[in-house]
């Protein structure tokens, strides 16, 4: 299976003052096997360590910090050779071993010649729990699920990748049915590496659908192992009202929704759990579309969106049937699935952070704003062909951006005030 992250682990490794590098991801999103493919790829040997129950390296790093010292535990732990050019050096599940953590600093200072790499699913909580975080002594990079194009790649499809990469809009626009049919089957089965894999292998939807309420369990066990029995009530109620506040015609998070009478405030540390663990997405409303937009932000006007489509489709109990036939149940939430789509590609597949906005007196809203340069260009998400895009004229008339954006399954063409561009090839467009 192709990631698209690998490039970046390969431009981590060549930097001239390279650091440590930490690996952010929810769980199953592919880091483990992210770091193991990098280490067989491209080193001579892989030295993993795992800190999940792991008394050996905990007593190790209960020690100083000596450098010299933790190398050769290493060895002796792993059985694997450790010089500066030959080895990879692993530690997962880092968040257990807050020590390691804190090493990382001094095999920045010290030994830069190592090459490391640390992964954890629960860092960011394990942070926020009082863990030191070597700040300016690590790099980072975020792993999310597989992005339209990855998919595409996995299951076979390079022709259409490549038609995309090319931007190759007059051929993109012979395979269009193609295009679509495949979009509407990753809006089922999403990007989690597990889930897509044996798509690839079986072609059994339901094991799709068994493999993604799996992963959601696993992830609501999470809730109860690693969170206060008083805060425990509050995450639940907030993961679990994420599909219903995406069906909304206005998809602003409303605390109300999770149940009457339910303020900001106390639902605060929940929200912040389930980002810090990265099952979540928040995108903050902008009180103005100028430049820079994170000036603008309003941090009290958020959307959250899951962290991967296919599993939105699981918590909403959507069968492949009603997706891929487009029945009315589909209808319904085709608008929810197609932004939860856009907002992803937009993380993975691209450098820009995405906002929204919205007037307080107005009923439209622009579903994302990115800052592209010194430009500040709005996105318009259709879910299918139907072009009415009223939000965008009335934006686009009242502060005349450059480039403005309509995504959906028409094909591409220009118009005189802004561009359609399929859902299938946004990413890609706006890296041009």
């Amino acid at each position: 299976m192709e990631r698209y992250a690998m490039k970046q682990l390969e431009e981590w490794y060549n930097r001239k003052n390279r650091k440590p590098l930490i690996l952010k991801g929810a769980r199953q999103v592919g880091k483990t096997w992210l770091m193991k493919e990098f280490g067989r790829t491209h080193f001579k040997y892989t030295a993993y360590v795992n800190f999940d129950n792991n008394k050996n390296m905990a007593n190790v790093f209960d020690g100083d910090y000596d450098i010299e010292r933790i190398l050769m535990a290493i060895n002796i732990e792993t059985g694997v050779k450790i010089h500066p050019e030959e080895t990879l050096i692993i530690f997962d599940e880092i968040q257990e071993n807050p020590r390691a953590i804190a090493s990382l600093k001094y095999f920045c200072e010290e030994t830069p010649e190592y090459a490391i790499i640390a992964a954890g699913s629960l860092l960011g909580v394990a942070v926020h729990k009082g863990v030191s975080f070597p700040v300016g002594k690590v790099d980072t990079l975020e792993l999310n699920p597989l992005s339209f194009r990855e998919f595409l790649q996995a299951i076979g499809e390079e022709g259409l990748v490549r038609l995309i990469d090319e931007m190759n809009i007059s051929l993109i626009e012979s395979f269009r049915e193609k295009y679509i049919d495949w979009l509407k089957k990753y809006y089922y089965i999403g990007g989690m590496p597990e889930v897509v894999s044996s798509f690839v292998s079986e072609r059994d939807f339901t094991e799709v659908r068994r493999l993604q309420k799996r992963i959601i369990e696993m992830y609501e066990a999470d809730f109860s192992k690693h969170t206060s029995s008083n805060e425990l009530p509050r995450i639940r109620m907030v993961w679990n009202s994420i599909p219903m506040q995406l069906a909304k015609e206005n998809k602003k998070f409303f605390f109300g929704k999770i149940k009457e009478g339910a303020r900001a405030k106390d639902f605060e540390i929940a929200i912040e759990w389930l980002l810090d663990c990265g099952l979540i997405k928040k995108v903050y409303n902008v009180s103005k579309p100028a430049m820079p937009l994170k000036a603008y932000t309003e941090f009290s006007a958020f959307k959250l969106y899951l962290l991967d489509v296919g599993l939105l489709a699981a918590m909403s109990e959507l069968d492949a049937k009603s997706i891929l036939d487009g029945n009315l149940i589909f209808v319904e939430f085709k608008g929810a699935l197609t932004e939860q789509y856009v907002l992803q590609q937009l993380i993975a597949g691209t450098e820009y952070t995405p906002y929204y906005y919205s007037e307080t007196k107005s009923e439209g809203e622009i579903d994302f704003l990115i800052q592209k340069g010194t430009d500040i260009v709005p996105i318009e998400v259709k879910a299918e062909e139907n072009l009415k895009a009223k939000s965008l004229r009335v934006y686009c008339d009242k502060f005349k951006p450059k480039t403005a954006i309509r995504t959906s399954m028409s094909n591409y063409r220009e118009q005189e005030w802004m561009v359609n561009v399929p859902l299938y090839v946004l990413d890609k467009y706006l890296k041009k």
